[in-house]
């Protein structure tokens, strides 16, 4: 009979910046928001071609991106705060991806996954969007074509610190307010 093994690499995630005393601890509402939004990210993938194929393999068991608090995969925008656009994009599409866009959740982050959704890819034609930062702001771009799984996962661990550190009144600011003006979005 085999001894029963436990898991004694848990990491824990380290509290923010704050002031703590004897059975009390302080720190800002942007932090305490912060790492509630980070470790609980919830995608909405939208794949297309290669790029997804291997984003499946990083929801796998061997990647398993439920580690980085993304467990979650939802296949509804009104549910979902992470766009994950992975594959080909046609110029009849970006409507379509926009639309999906809109619909997400605030606050809402994108990642633009491989060659094709950053930069069109090696599709240099009239039919093929040359990134999808044409019609919806992107956050973090995860560059190759396929990326491998922990291209992805670095993309995601790269998104997790920027939404970590965002201030809850950036939405709000005339230069955000600038960026969704420039592309049609109130």
């Amino acid at each position: 009979m085999r001894p029963v093994q436990y898991n004694t690499n848990v990491k824990m995630v380290e509290a923010p910046e704050g002031y703590s005393g004897e059975g009390y601890f302080s720190t800002s509402f942007d932090k305490i928001v912060g790492l509630g939004r980070k470790n609980s990210l919830w995608p909405l993938p939208f794949a297309t071609s290669c790029c997804g194929i291997e984003f499946m393999a990083t929801m796998g068991s061997h990647y398993d991106l439920g580690r980085f608090g993304a467990e979650r995969m939802g296949f509804t925008p009104r549910q979902c705060d992470v766009l994950l656009v992975a594959g080909t994009i046609a110029k009849k599409m970006g409507p379509i991806l926009r639309q999906v866009y809109l619909q997400m959740a605030e606050p809402r982050w994108v990642i633009a996954i491989g060659a094709c959704a950053s930069s069109g890819g090696i599709f240099d034609s009239y039919s093929v969007l040359q990134g999808i930062d044409q019609v919806i702001p992107v956050d973090v771009y995860v560059p190759g074509c396929p990326p491998r799984p922990e291209g992805i996962i670095d993309g995601i661990l790269k998104l997790q610190d920027l939404v970590n550190n965002e201030s809850l009144r950036r939405r709000h600011n005339p230069v955000y307010k600038d960026l969704m003006e420039s592309y049609g979005i109130q």
